[in-house]
């Protein structure tokens, strides 16, 4: 029988501790979303699916993420453990797809920790010139420790205040950019388009056809990813039945208007033949507003960004190996924690892993970190398949044995075709990356990956309990 009180946490002298409110899920989620795929990469989206192709592109993604939010808010109240998400797919499908399922997130986030870091002192030379990146890169890994070793509830006040800056920076362009676009200029900003004059193009309103929007759709599916670390905090949030299920609103509507928001003002401004990844797409928009100093402060949002990301990525990758040990699936000394209910020995492990793939970006970039990135770039989509599929059996198994749907606290509507609707559309993705020789790699290595974890743990825990729901 599936029995959610089985995910209920440890006792209080042994277990992470529940100091976190709504507001630092929404920003959790929202730091780990925002970094700088928007504030940079968003230029490469338009320039290939065009300014129409691009907004579309990525309000096909904001549903997408709706739709998995709506699942993680019913299971995250379920199980409310932290590193949820792989315990909803150890309790709902299988102990097996829990593993695989933590092993590919704690892969992901520990990869994008060491990129975020070298990526923050590559932009830090803009104003230290003379200072090694490496420098940068220890003096940041040691910020974020210290931000992660503290509480819980510090590390979710430095995310929320990282997140504001990011936010703050969003507002400002689409409140600046969009005065602009109706002839309003309070910075005393250059020539502007006019609205949407340049969503008509000489090519049409899709330049690159379909297929553009298409390759488009899959990057943006990536863009979109860290909204799922409100599953992962659940465990350390007071009151996890109201918090939860109003994190999963908040953070779903900020991310329709701040992303769609931000990408039509921008393809609007600039042309997508002069959009690029040679300059922040926000410091073009802000230049032509009038902004003054528009670069460096835009250097110094995207760095917050940055840091802003790994800060949500190494608390992710703490939590994972906790959950992990905790279920007797990792070393138990993964599984202890401070007096303020800080996995520190898992939080030191996440970080060495971070710093292994910074180190393996630079010995081995051809071999060693393709591999990484590749499977990295496979995982967002995995584990939004693992949860959208857990939902769909969870749900299945509590109505079978008695449960009322109407008594919970949050239910993910319109059941089942939220969850299949989902996990089809994450289907399609991954087929696309197929098609595209740029992101293929990614099903190269991540599928290997996944069968890698499922045998591992077949031999390690035996056949009898990999197939087991608890």
């Amino acid at each position: 029988m599936l029995d959610p009180k089985l995910a209920t946490p440890p006792a209080p002298e042994s277990a992470l501790r529940r100091s976190m409110g709504a507001r630092h899920l929404v920003m959790i989620a929202m730091g780990g979303v925002i970094g700088s795929g928007l504030f940079v990469s968003s230029g490469y989206t338009i320039s290939q699916a065009g300014p129409l192709g691009a907004v579309i592109a990525y309000l096909v993604g904001a549903f997408v993420v709706y739709l998995v939010m709506a699942c993680l808010g019913e299971l995250a109240i379920a199980y409310p453990v932290s590193g949820a998400f792989h315990i909803y797919a150890a309790r709902s499908i299988g102990p097996a797809t829990g593993f695989a399922t933590a092993w590919l997130y704690w892969l992901c986030w520990a990869v994008a920790i060491g990129s975020e870091f070298t990526a923050s002192g590559l932009l830090m030379q803009r104003w230290f010139p003379g200072v090694d990146v490496w420098v940068w890169c220890l003096v940041f890994a040691a910020v974020l420790f210290g931000f992660n070793a503290v509480s819980s509830r510090f590390f979710g006040e430095s995310e929320f205040w990282f997140a504001i800056v990011k936010v703050a920076a969003i507002i400002a362009l689409i409140i600046l950019g969009g005065a602009a676009l109706v002839g309003i200029h309070p910075l005393g900003g250059g020539n502007h388009p006019v609205l949407f004059q340049n969503f008509a193009t000489e090519s049409g309103l899709f330049p690159h056809g379909f297929t553009g929007v298409l390759v488009t759709v899959l990057a943006v599916f990536y863009a979109f990813s860290g909204s799922e670390l409100i599953g992962v905090a659940a465990g350390e949030t007071k009151d996890p039945a109201t918090a939860v299920p109003k994190a999963v609103r908040t953070t779903v509507v900020r991310l329709l208007i701040f992303f769609v928001g931000a990408i039509t003002v921008i393809a609007a401004t600039i042309p997508y033949t002069e959009v690029g990844l040679d300059e922040s797409p926000f410091v073009t928009v802000f230049s032509a507003a009038g902004l003054p100093f528009a670069a460096d402060i835009m250097n110094f949002v995207i760095i917050t960004a940055l840091l802003s990301a790994g800060n949500s990525g190494l608390f992710s990758c703490a939590r994972m190996l906790y959950s992990l040990a905790d279920e007797g699936h990792a070393p138990q000394s993964l599984k202890k924690v401070t007096r303020r209910g800080i996995p520190l020995i898992a939080l030191s492990v996440s970080m060495v892993g971070g710093l292994a793939s910074l180190l393996s970006s630079v010995v081995a970039p051809e071999t060693v970190y393709l591999v990484l990135v590749s499977v990295a770039g496979f995982a967002v989509v995995g584990v939004w398949m693992s949860i959208t599929a857990s939902h769909y059996f969870h749900r299945r198994a509590f109505v079978r044995d008695g449960g009322d749907v109407a008594a919970l606290a949050y239910k993910a509507p319109l059941f089942p075709l939220v969850p299949i609707l989902a996990f089809v559309l994450c289907v399609v993705s991954l087929v696309g990356i197929a098609l595209d020789p740029a992101q293929a790699a990614a099903l190269y290595f991540g599928v290997p990956f996944v069968a890698a974890c499922y045998a591992y743990f077949h031999f390690r825990h035996g056949p009898k309990t990999a197939g087991r729901v608890k």
